[in-house]
């Protein structure tokens, strides 16, 4: 096969995740070797929209030992080129008048859906053909692979964050108090059930284990609250709760306009870095144990900047090494408009149409699955409430004078959070 003529364009989209700057060195690599040029684009599509194109030629030399660094060397960028079709067409023409023939995406779900559009509209209005793959990032674990399938930077991100919890529970041992970890997860509660059950955190809140498109405020509390007394009855004065940032996409409209600072990236999705989210959740459950005379006082801590640029570890390097050889072995045999994937021990593209959402155009979400085995497992070692706690009088008793409430306002209080 003749390679010559072709130029391979890499573009970072979305959020940092450890593992980038390996995707990036593997597909320059292969892509050099066998007679491709290869063009890294500075800060995702954003440059692309405008005249001033920000790109550099990336070599062998340059790459060849960014394989174990965090971060991104050509940084990323959350700019999306599909807002109006006027800058769909200045995106592409860009693309065209650096002759690029080929492009590998490095992203989420918002930037395979960004390239896909532009690959479309380069066909169908201009008449190219420009190729493209996506290769999956995310420390969110939410995208559309098969099961088992983790998307890259998830593990690093999941031993870093169980390695910080660890620490706050030997803390929150010594002092004899209580820690709220809020960790990043934007649709679903991956991170935060991998990195608890990891770190044997006390209790994982996620939005999967909710019923319904929305819940309230009052119910994510009660839960945590009734976990402490129910811990406190047990004669442990210590715990730390660990909660998925994804619970707000399920609050009600109502209860996120009273939250303040409330902001949206250039995709419409809220930024709920920007809401302060452990802020809320610490005071509204400081609030309901002051007002029950618990004398205990929760400290908060977020989980998410800290871990997103972290060099990889040995199973990211690994595994980015794979999906970024994989990336290019696919665009050198014709493909197109796909997500790599390594199901097993193959690589396995996935073409874009299958992974899509009819109804929105965009890939679909992968939720925890609160029905398997992992769910099921990392529930049967949390400290919370259950149905066969209220069938316990000496337990129920014992959990109402902590509460300072009558047997009866105990069970007519948190009753609902068992499903009483």
């Amino acid at each position: 096969m003749n390679f010559k003529g072709n130029t391979l364009a890499l573009i970072c989209g979305g959020g940092p995740a450890p593992g980038i700057n390996n995707v990036i060195a593997s597909v320059t690599i292969e892509a050099r070797n066998s007679g491709w040029d290869v063009l890294g684009i500075y800060d995702g599509f954003s440059h692309l929209a405008t005249a001033n194109k920000k790109v550099v030629p990336l070599t062998i030399d340059m790459v060849s030992r960014i394989h174990t660094e965090g971060g991104s060397i050509l940084r990323t960028s959350r700019f999306n080129p599909t807002k109006s079709e006027q800058t769909l067409k200045t995106v592409v023409e860009n693309l065209v008048d650096l002759g690029v023939t080929h492009i590998v995406t490095i992203g989420g779900d918002d930037t395979a859906y960004a390239a896909y559009k532009l690959s479309e509209f380069a066909r169908e209005k201009l008449g190219l053909n420009i190729h493209f793959v996506h290769v999956p990032k995310t420390i969110d674990n939410d995208l559309p692979l098969p099961e088992g399938l983790p998307t890259f930077g998830f593990e690093t991100a999941r031993a870093l964050g169980a390695e910080l919890v660890i620490n706050l529970m030997e803390d929150a041992k010594t002092m004899g108090r209580w820690f709220l970890v809020v960790t990043m997860g934007r649709s679903s509660g991956h991170l935060a059930l991998g990195i608890g059950k990891s770190a044997s955190a006390t209790l994982i809140v996620i939005p999967e284990e909710f019923e319904g498109e929305t819940i309230s405020l009052k119910h994510v509390i009660d839960i945590m609250s009734g976990a402490i007394i129910k811990r406190l009855a047990l004669e442990k004065d210590h715990g730390v709760i660990v909660a998925a940032e994804g619970l707000i996409s399920k609050m009600s409209s109502q209860e996120l306009a009273a939250i303040d600072c409330i902001e949206k990236d250039d995709y419409g999705h809220v930024r709920y870095a920007e809401i302060n989210f452990s802020d809320v959740l610490k005071k509204q459950l400081n609030g309901e144990l002051k007002k029950m005379g618990i004398p205990i006082s929760v400290q908060n801590k977020e989980i998410g900047y800290e871990v997103r640029c972290a060099p990889p570890n040995p199973f990211d390097v690994e595994y980015t090494r794979n999906l970024g050889y994989g990336a290019f072995e696919f665009l050198a045999g014709g493909g197109t408009n796909a997500v790599i994937t390594i199901q097993n021990n193959q690589l396995t593209p996935i073409p874009f149409e299958e992974i899509v959402d009819p109804d929105t155009g965009k890939m679909r979400i992968r939720l925890v699955d609160t029905n398997s085995l992992q769910y099921r497992i990392a529930r049967e070692y949390m400290i919370r409430l259950e149905k066969r706690d209220f069938e316990s009088e000496f337990l129920v008793n014992k959990m109402s004078r902590i509460a300072n409430m009558t047997p009866q306002q105990f069970v007519e209080k948190y009753g609902y959070v068992v499903g009483l």
